[in-house]
This record gives C-alpha cells, sequence and structure tokens, in this order.
C-alpha cells in the first residue's frame, strides 16, 4: 500500500511541475498586422500591450473569420492569435479575427 501511494504521489508531483511550462508556453496576442512574408509564411503583428511579435504560419494553424493566410494582409486590424514556442519561433495555432461586430448568433427584433 505504502508503494502505490509513494508511486501516486510522485506521479502527481510530476504532473504539476510539467502542466505550468506546457501552459506558459503558449501566449495571445491582439492587434494589427504589420507586415506579411508570403515566402516563409510568417507575419508581424503590432499588439499595442506586448509590442510586434512574429508569428510562424503552419499546415496545423487554425483560421476562424479569415480566409486562411491568404486572408493575412498588412493593416488588418482586430486579429487575434494564439500562440505557442517552437524551435526558438512563435508558431500560430490559431488565427482569428476578434471583435465580430456583436452580432453572435442573437436576432436582430
Amino acid at each position: 500500500m505504502k508503494l502505490i501511494t509513494k508511486l501516486a504521489v510522485s506521479t502527481l508531483a510530476a504532473l504539476a511541475v510539467t502542466a505550468p511550462a506546457a501552459s506558459a508556453a503558449t501566449r495571445q496576442y491582439e492587434g494589427t498586422v504589420v507586415s506579411v512574408d508570403r515566402g516563409d509564411r510568417s507575419f508581424r503583428l503590432r499588439d499595442s500591450e506586448r509590442g510586434t511579435v512574429r508569428v510562424q504560419v503552419v499546415a496545423s494553424t487554425r483560421f476562424e473569420r479569415i480566409a486562411g493566410f491568404a486572408g493575412l494582409r498588412a493593416g488588418r486590424r482586430n486579429v487575434e492569435v494564439t500562440v505557442k514556442r517552437a524551435d526558438g519561433r512563435w508558431v500560430a495555432v490559431a488565427v482569428e479575427r476578434s471583435g465580430g461586430g456583436g452580432h453572435h448568433g442573437g436576432h436582430d427584433d
């Protein structure tokens, strides 16, 4: 019984140590697209609170309310990106148009 308890405690301790590191590697930025590099499949986003960040787009990047990578243009505002750190770069997990103009599935009466 003591062996099982020790194993359970060790497992929980290992999970507690690794979980914050995984979530700390994911960040969210929101702002205006400064530039798009089609050849490198990357773009730069200016976040008013955090500055400008360069984001790499990969095949698994999800796009919402933006027509994929082709829909990104310099000057496009209200772009929200969730990124993770991989190989020293910020890689886009999801890119979407923030805001939405207040029409969130409701009915205009």
